[in-house]
């Protein structure tokens, strides 16, 4: 029941938004006519297309649901940035509205003429010169209207459309190598410059593919990093559906070997089998577990945990018998003379890795917002949105993913390889 009216509300949602831009890009902006019947079907096909998109892009498997994908996600992109620019521009329409409303009423300043004498034919065209004037105002009126209308809309079209022009080539020209130096107090002098290559969100599904990995990993391997944290959000599916996908993290290479922690996505996608799948590539997968990596005589803890989600009702863990986060289980009986660096895919995670003296916690999910303005909405769930940051004494450093999520458009967030550099405090 829950169910169904969250989608009558959303599928409402859609429809007021959608009447909104038909107005403001249609309705206002065309004259009675082909035109304006030609935009009042494209505005209807396009609102269907979002929730068919947003359903089937989960219920149909990515070879099939990427051709519902690719003009369902860039068209819910365009509808949000439609709707951004044309709010913003509300107030100036309103004030050249005013401004065209107020000249139709204004009297028109009489002209100065020759007063003769009205007889004959020269009396009936002084008779009739008024005839029609309230007639011209309004028609004045109405072209004004349609000049504010059109020029509004091909202000808001433009700007939508290179904001997310750029935002594709964004989000779809591959992760930039991040630099990140952290000094940590417990680290010993034999792991000083330790590097960590930490990535996240890759997002496997209708829209990513192989050659996806290929890149995430060519990226990795030119870095020739100490170690590789994946930490969760690999995929949108299923290992039947996206096994040949991720089959090129196999090819990663690092020194002391790659790890895995989960996502809530993961719980999505059948975790179990991702897990089995995943070790089976080779990477490590720490499923609220601990491992050392011993350098130069020094040793550091490296933890991971399930996501915060796993195993609760409604939410990641649809999977009956999914072990949530364990965090006592993960970083209990430790040497806390060492430090220990801690894989958890959702930053909120870190106010229990503070209060259990996590010196590091490496973390995603957050995409550092992905498209402008959204980085306010996850500032409120999260306690960063991306960089480096000190939580209850624990550093906390976000990445912003490597892949997106939904539309394939990253606006002030760029994809990103982060490499984590671990020096002596």
């Amino acid at each position: 029941m829950q169910l169904i009216v969250f989608v009558v509300v959303l599928v409402g949602l859609i429809g007021l938004l959608h009447w909104y831009l038909w107005k403001r890009l249609v309705r206002d902006a065309t004259r009675p006519g082909t035109v304006r019947r030609i935009g009042t079907v494209a505005a209807l096909v396009l609102m269907a297309l979002v929730p068919a998109t947003l359903i089937g892009g989960r219920a149909l498997p990515p070879d099939t649901a990427r051709w519902l994908a690719w003009p369902g996600y860039v068209w819910i992109a365009l509808f949000f940035y439609l709707l951004v620019f044309l709010v913003l521009l509300e107030i100036p329409r309103a004030v050249l509205m005013r401004s065209a409303r107020r000249r139709a009423a204004a009297p028109a300043a009489p002209e100065p003429v020759t007063v003769a004498a009205p007889t004959g034919e020269r009396a009936e065209t002084a008779a009739t010169a008024t005839i029609g004037t309230g007639d011209e105002d309004r028609a004045r009126l109405i072209g004004r209207r349609l000049l504010i209308a059109r020029s509004g809309a091909a202000l808001a079209g433009a700007a939508a459309a290179g904001v997310v022009g750029y935002g594709m080539a964004t989000a779809l020209g591959g992760p930039r190598i991040t630099p990140i130096t952290v000094p940590l107090a417990k680290l010993p002098a034999g792991l000083d410059g330790l590097r960590i290559a930490v990535v996240s969100d890759i997002h496997l599904g209708p829209l990513l593919g192989r050659s996806h990995t290929e890149r995430i990993v060519r990226v990795i391997n030119e870095q020739q990093v100490d170690v590789v944290a994946v930490v969760g959000d690999l995929v949108d599916g299923t290992v039947a559906e996206l096994g040949e996908a991720a089959a090129p993290l196999r090819d990663l290479t690092s020194t002391h070997g790659s790890f895995f922690v989960t996502g809530n996505h993961e719980y999505y996608s059948g975790a179990t089998a991702w897990l089995a799948e995943l070790e089976r590539l080779g990477l490590t997968v720490l499923a609220n577990e601990r491992t050392e990596i011993r350098a130069g005589g020094g040793v550091l803890d490296l933890a991971g945990i399930n996501d915060v989600s796993a195993g609760e009702e409604g939410r990641g863990g649809v999977e009956s018998g999914v072990e949530g986060a364990d965090f006592d289980r993960a970083l209990g009986g430790r040497d806390e003379s060492r430090p220990v660096v801690l894989l958890a895919h959702q930053p909120v995670a870190v106010d229990e890795a503070a209060a259990r003296g996590v010196d590091l916690q490496l973390s995603g999910h957050t995409h550092g917002g992905q498209m402008f303005p959204f980085h306010g909405i996850v500032r409120l769930e999260q306690p960063a949105l991306a960089g480096l940051s000190t939580v209850g004494g624990t550093r906390l450093f976000v990445t912003r993913g490597a892949g997106f999520w939904g539309p394939p458009v990253r606006v002030g967030a760029p994809p990103e390889v982060a490499v984590v550099r671990l020096t002596t405090g």
